[in-house]
């Protein structure tokens, strides 16, 4: 079984690239790739024009690399750490904490307690500070958001805006949707291969149907009659709510009609813009109906 399977693509400097996919996409053994810590099967890798097979160590030295399980040093404090990495990179915590002042001035306040004891989005930040002690000219992040609060994952999006403008570019991976929208471009990646590779804006320009958001008082019932109408081509659920497309002899008016046959009542369809979501959900159907049409015609 492959892990990953064709995944190819370049990044500009000083860009916000995100790997955007559910758990078990690739996307981990993709960013150990990528990092010079697992060689693929076939293809070349360079990261800043060097070779991450031949050339791993130049690799290493310009790259910072965050990965998804906080893998610091758990009994040295955050002091401690911190000072580690700098020394193994041949620098000074003085020499660039101007490149992580914004995020260090938060937990410094800690900085006598160890790793292990922080809270998540402490350590989070702690991980963040010691890939960017070395100065790196491309910072990987494998989903570093991922089991944090909501007010730390706004704080750490923000903290790599400001690192992105500081010309540093970003290589992130995550399993929430809405955060593609951050990044300049993205790559929607399933069982180990990329979808699409684009801006989020091109991705959800190019949607192909119009959208509609549709509730009732009966949400599970509801499920159930979207799935057996004849003229809804596809329908998810997104909160309280269902976005459903149609086909040509579809509409909102008929969808109406047959929801209130079926029983339903305070119905509401409302037109949406589709998101990075709606698309990554589109393609996987329509990548599954065509691995479904290969296997019958093989």
């Amino acid at each position: 079984m492959r892990a990953l399977n064709g995944v190819s693509f370049e990044t500009e400097k000083g860009e916000m690239f995100g790997i955007i996919g559910p758990d078990g996409a690739g996307k981990t053994t993709l960013f150990r790739i990528l990092t010079s810590l697992m060689l693929p099967d076939e293809g070349d890798v360079k990261v800043g024009g060097f070779d991450t097979a031949g050339q791993y160590q130049q690799v290493r030295n310009l790259i910072g690399y965050m990965p998804g399980r906080f893998s610091l040093y758990q009994d040295l404090s955050v002091e401690e750490n911190l000072a580690f990495f700098a020394t193994v990179y041949n620098t000074t915590i003085e020499e660039n904490y101007h490149l992580i002042e914004d995020i260090y001035r938060q937990i410094e306040p800690f900085k006598d307690r160890r790793a292990g004891k922080l809270s998540g989005g402490m350590k989070q930040k702690l991980a963040l500070c010691c890939s960017l002690i070395h100065k790196p000219e491309v910072l990987f992040l494998d989903e570093p958001t991922t089991g944090i609060d909501p007010v730390s994952r706004r704080e750490l999006w923000e903290m790599l805006r400001k690192l992105k403008a500081q010309g540093i570019t970003i290589i992130v991976s995550t399993p929430y949707m809405d955060e593609a929208v951050i990044c300049d471009r993205i790559a929607l990646i399933k069982n180990g291969e990329f979808l699409t590779v684009d801006s989020p804006a091109n991705i959800t320009k190019a949607f192909p149907d119009k959208l509609w958001s549709v509730q009732t008082d009966h949400r599970h019932r509801l499920m159930h009659d979207l799935h057996n109408c004849s003229f809804v081509r596809s329908s998810f659920l997104f909160g309280a709510s269902f976005h459903v497309s149609f086909t040509p002899d579809g509409s909102p008016e008929r969808l109406e009609n047959y929801l209130h046959v079926s029983g339903h009542t305070k119905i509401g369809i409302d037109c949406i813009e589709p998101g990075v979501e709606d698309c990554f959900l589109a393609m996987l159907k329509d990548n599954d109906q065509a691995e479904l049409m290969q296997t019958i015609e093989g």
